[in-house]
């Protein structure tokens, strides 16, 4: 299967650099590209790419909206949607992964883990720099400005079992399948089943808005690895 990707950033030289890194993926194929905001959701409505690539700081429509009206709860066809941005602030991650991203990767990174991050968008994973996804959780966890929003959404989410706590936790402790499965003695079969349950009651996309609920919720205790 090839996987159809959008490349929307407002420098044409990281669009070409980006196209051909993703291109020479025997499995990859960039459909469209866009120099701004407005142009990248028109194009992702228009041709319904797998995944969107989206700069953070673009004219007309930065690469927040972008992810809200392509990726949020409120997207008719959603569209998975890795930020790649150079800013590592905390004002650009934490709405962009509550918008709906499904990872946050510094252009900096490389060509392997921007492969890699494509590749954890179509799985219905998530790539986050771990340094960064751990201080940003644990900032906003500690916000008091946030503690009546966190209030009301525990009482929320108090349908999770606790099982689903548990394993919301270790999401957030950035846990694969496979790691939590032995941990806890179950199968990766039953730890899938139980994810997919964690995220429609928590009304999340993919893994990375279940850390940050588990994380806002007191769920994860430990660190990731």
């Amino acid at each position: 299967m090839t996987i159809r990707l959008l490349i929307a950033d407002d420098q044409e030289m990281v669009r070409r650099g980006m196209r051909r890194i993703l291109e020479h993926q025997p499995d990859m194929e960039v459909v469209a590209e866009a120099a701004d905001g407005v142009a990248a959701v028109d194009a992702a409505r228009r041709l319904l790419p797998d995944v969107a690539l989206v700069d953070i700081r673009m004219p007309r429509r930065d690469g927040l909206e972008v992810t809200r009206l392509l990726a949020g709860p409120e997207a008719a066809h959603p569209v998975r949607v890795v930020v790649v941005t150079t800013f590592d602030l905390d004002e650009y991650v934490y709405p962009a992964l509550r918008f709906g991203a499904s990872g946050f990767l510094l252009k900096r990174s490389g060509p392997a883990l921007l492969v890699e991050a494509v590749r954890a968008a179509m799985a219905g994973d998530s790539l986050i720099s771990p340094s960064i996804t751990v201080r940003l959780l644990r900032h906003v966890t500690g916000d008091p400005a946030t503690a009546p929003r966190r209030d009301r959404q525990r009482r929320r989410d108090e349908v999770l079992t606790e099982r689903e706590i548990e394993i919301a936790g270790k999401v957030a402790e950035g846990r694969t399948n496979a790691d939590i499965a032995g941990e806890l003695f179950i199968s990766a079969g039953t730890v899938k089943t139980h994810v997919a349950s964690i995220q429609r009651k928590l009304g999340v996309r993919n893994r990375v808005g279940i850390a940050v609920r588990a994380w806002e919720l007191g769920y994860a205790t430990g660190r990731m690895p």
